[in-house]
């Protein structure tokens, strides 16, 4: 008694995993029939009871179960997504009440997983992380949000997460000396995006959307 510890898991079509540790060096195969018989012996009534509270499996999850969502993105829209410090998904898994976990995997793509209470939570959370890695299109126009202004321009967010500098010298076809007296911060703005610079910055012109009075 004792020399065998030997446990097996599985279903009624047969065992998908076992353990064994022994304290001999070894067992004959009729024990090893015998042990087979009586997991299997085992395991059927196991599951006869099973059935008797839930014969299938349910076809939905209940609403306390807790919900994930996996998805993958761009590797160049990793830095995005985590934003400078972790500013960024700290924000989002706060606002959404979620969990989030994002890394990068041998072919440079970077896997999401997003956990919640409820599923509308972890959707929410991927809609915004979709918007965020979102293909932006130079030359576009968008509608930006001021979140910073600086003594040389301004940074507009134009998606969420995606903030892009307007330079002073973009932001009128007139000299502008302070960036004050055409925007405060929280104002929303029509800019067009003029480019992609390397590591995903944006470049944003405000006055190539205004008529041109100098011209005329």
């Amino acid at each position: 008694m004792g020399d065998m510890d030997f446990k097996t898991a599985g279903t009624s079509d047969g065992i998908t995993a076992c353990q064994m540790d022994m304290k001999v060096k070894g067992i004959s195969f009729d024990v090893m029939e015998e042990a087979l018989k009586q997991a299997h012996t085992g395991r059927m009534h196991i599951l006869g009871k099973m059935a008797e509270t839930i014969s299938t499996p349910s076809e939905t999850l209940s609403e306390f179960a807790p919900q994930f969502i996996n998805m993958t993105i761009d590797g160049d829209m990793i830095g995005a997504v985590i934003g400078p410090g972790g500013k960024v998904i700290q924000t989002l898994q706060k606002e959404t009440d979620t969990e989030i976990w994002i890394e990068e995997d041998d072919e440079g793509k970077g896997k999401i997983t997003i956990s919640a209470d409820s599923l509308d939570k972890a959707k929410d959370a991927e809609d915004r992380i979709k918007a965020i890695t979102g293909q932006l299109e130079e030359g576009a126009t968008y509608k930006g949000t001021v979140k910073t202004i600086k003594d040389f321009g301004a940074f507009v967010e134009i998606a969420p997460g995606r903030d892009g500098l307007l330079h002073i010298s973009e932001i009128d076809h007139k000299h502008v000396k302070d960036v004050t007296n055409y925007m405060s911060v929280g104002d929303e703005i029509e800019v067009k995006l003029l480019k992609i610079e390397p590591g995903n910055k944006l470049r944003l012109s405000r006055k190539a959307l205004l008529e041109n009075d100098e011209e005329e």
